[in-house]
């Protein structure tokens, strides 16, 4: 017997249990786990999507150590397994599709294939363990490139509660269906004079002036002069009963609404439903008439539709797109209505002026190019803050106001900072301000000169929810990349020598993160991740946390102490915003999609929409005398 034939012979089988046992564990972590638990699920506040990737990431972590140190391979195996692993994401890298190669910051690849390529070798191990070597180290090289096929075929809607919504490359996306679907769409006729709205107009999409809005300021388009003798005529309009971001107060408060609470009985009627491009906008209503955001192919348009019908009355188009990988294509911000106009924020920084009534475009400027700041990584997302004369945004944590007739620019606020959050018009001790959260820092400005008032550090800081003032304190919210931190109670008063500005408590009872939160006598209610919770303002303790609705949104009816919930799932709920205990009271299903947006109530008429549909439904109104 020769000298090889004998070490072949006494060599060690190859060790596939310990294999074996972390394979079986990364399947039920990472895939099985996902399909039969609810989506909402959380340990530790971690959404049940970032705890499954979390476990196959370290369960092909522990098949590595396993395949290096204990499988008993011979060591050229070993190595080729990792390096062919290593080499399959680097070629994968600029072959998969953008949404896989930019999801999750840049990061979906090196979560999404290291346990499928693991998973591999596993399999490939167990499958060839008796072949000879030239054998299994071609099937090796198959194996590896059998596992990385999937990703070259699959492409992302985005993220939900449980991670990227995968589909196939080819398959056509919601606003593809849309755009093919509205070749032929027609505008509704023109509203009655009586509803503030005569006329009718789809503005010109290749105007050279909306084409160019990315590259410079658009001039006023009317003479300082003449548009300063203008808005007394313009304004003398019935008041927008949702005149935009979050309602009157920016709170999310309805008042003097009562609805019956029975749906098994009397559930919400569905008046109307029909696609909508993608976008994170809500509406603002005002009559008949509602308005919204959305972006349609290269197009991002600022839309109004009838709330009765839910026709399409005008569009207004500027070219411009935005889109990220996480959630995808489209403005952010919500429109504002001051008066017989409009006001809306794009993703990319166009600040539009557009006559509510037709569409028409009154001036144009782009806040980002005016302010020099780089477009923050989830795009622009704040809505317009109308004050008197003048309207108020902020760019990736940068206040500017403009002058509501003409578009000239009045002040900017101080530099710095970053997020989402939009400004907020307060009050503190008897002084006007504006409030924006942006990154670790909350900022106070003058109204009349965007002067720095006072501010607040709170690390880390990612602002994209709305603050609160309750007592004459101020409630603010931090988040980071992982998600919301907790909430923070702040006393402000103005002294001789200035603000002085003080916590009082910091709770992480409730850690919103994008989804904005309510107050009702004494108490905050909101979502603590994925969960509803509810907090005592006078110490941050938690006085209940109950019911998964993912990222959702809600708005709050005071008259009956109710909270109106829209799920991440497009669900319909009622909850008892009580601090005793956690009520559900009706749940019932409304819109398919992600939902993100904020939900509208005006009247008996309840406006839901996501990236891909909006409706509206008829809620069931009773009198106080026959509330159940």
């Amino acid at each position: 017997m020769t000298m090889q034939d004998n070490t072949s012979t006494h060599r060690k089988p190859l060790r596939i249990w310990p294999g074996v046992i972390f394979a079986i564990v990364l399947v039920l972590g990472r895939y099985v786990v996902p399909l039969v638990v609810p989506d909402e699920f959380e340990i530790l506040s971690l959404p049940l999507g970032l705890i499954a990737i979390f476990a196959g990431m370290l369960s092909a972590v522990g098949i590595v150590v396993w395949w290096m140190f204990f499988s008993r391979a011979p060591w050229l195996e070993r190595i080729a397994a990792i390096a062919l692993m290593v080499a399959a994401v680097v070629v994968l890298k600029p072959l998969v599709h953008v949404s896989v190669r930019t999801g999750n910051m840049g990061y979906m690849l090196y979560f999404y294939a290291p346990p499928i390529l693991a998973l591999a070798v596993v399999v490939w191990a167990i499958a060839t363990r008796h072949l000879s070597a030239g054998m299994r180290r071609a099937s090796l090289v198959a194996a590896i490139l059998l596992a990385s096929v999937p990703f070259v075929l699959i492409r992302t809607a985005g993220v939900s509660g449980t991670g990227a919504q995968l589909h196939w490359r080819w398959t056509p996306t919601p606003e593809d269906r849309l755009l093919a679907e509205a070749k032929d769409e027609r505008l509704s006729p023109p509203p009655a004079a009586a509803e503030g709205t005569p006329a009718s107009v789809d503005p010109d999409p290749a105007a050279p002036a909306a084409a160019k809005i990315e590259e410079k300021p658009a001039a006023p388009a009317k003479d300082p002069a003449t548009a300063k003798a203008e808005p007394a005529a313009r304004r003398a309009t019935t008041p927008a009963e949702w005149p935009g971001f979050r309602g009157l107060g920016r709170d999310d408060v309805v008042r003097g609404v009562r609805i019956d609470t029975d749906w098994s009985a009397s559930p919400p009627v569905q008046m109307w439903r029909r696609p909508i491009g993608p976008g994170w906008s809500s509406f603002a209503v005002r009559g008949d008439l509602l308005y919204t955001q959305e972006q349609r192919g290269e197009d991002e348009v600022v839309a109004c539709y009838r709330v009765t019908t839910g026709e399409p009355v005008w569009r207004h188009r500027d070219r411009a797109r935005f889109w990220e990988s996480n959630a995808g294509a489209g403005p952010r911000g919500t429109p504002t209505i001051d008066g017989d106009r409009i006001f809306a924020l794009g993703a990319t920084g166009i600040l539009n002026a557009l006559d509510a009534r037709t569409g028409k475009r009154l001036w144009s400027r782009n806040a980002a190019i005016d302010t020099g700041v780089t477009i923050p990584e989830w795009g622009v997302a704040s809505s317009p803050l109308v004050i008197d004369s003048i309207v108020v945004v902020a760019v990736s944590g940068q206040l500017v106001a403009y002058d509501t007739d003409a578009g000239n620019e009045r002040w900017r606020g101080p530099k710095g900072g970053a997020g989402y959050s939009s400004p907020h018009l307060v009050t503190i001790d008897g002084v006007q301000q504006i409030v924006l959260l942006r990154g670790s820092r909350t900022v106070s400005v003058s109204p009349v000169d965007g002067a720095l008032l006072w501010e607040h550090v709170w690390e880390p800081g990612v602002g994209i929810v709305q603050p609160a003032v309750t007592g004459g304190d101020i409630l603010l919210t931090s988040g980071e990349a992982m998600g919301g931190v907790g909430i923070r109670r702040v006393s402000v008063s103005k002294t001789s020598e200035g603000w002085r500005v003080e916590e009082r408590w910091t709770s992480r009872g409730l850690k919103p993160y994008f989804s904005d939160f309510v107050i009702h006598e004494g108490h905050a209610y909101g979502f603590d991740g994925s969960i509803l919770s509810s907090i005592n303002l006078q110490d941050g303790t938690r006085t209940w946390k109950g019911g998964r609705y993912g990222q959702g949104q809600l708005v709050l009816l005071a008259d009956q102490a109710l909270l109106l919930v829209v799920s991440e799932e497009g669900e319909l709920a009622l909850v008892s915003a009580t601090p005793d205990q956690y009520r559900e009271l009706a749940r019932i299903p409304a819109i398919e999609g992600k939902t993100w947006n904020h939900p509208v109530v005006v009247r008996d008429v309840l406006l839901v929409r996501n990236g891909e549909e909006m409706a509206a439904f008829r809620l069931p109104i009773v009198a106080a005398s026959t509330e159940r």
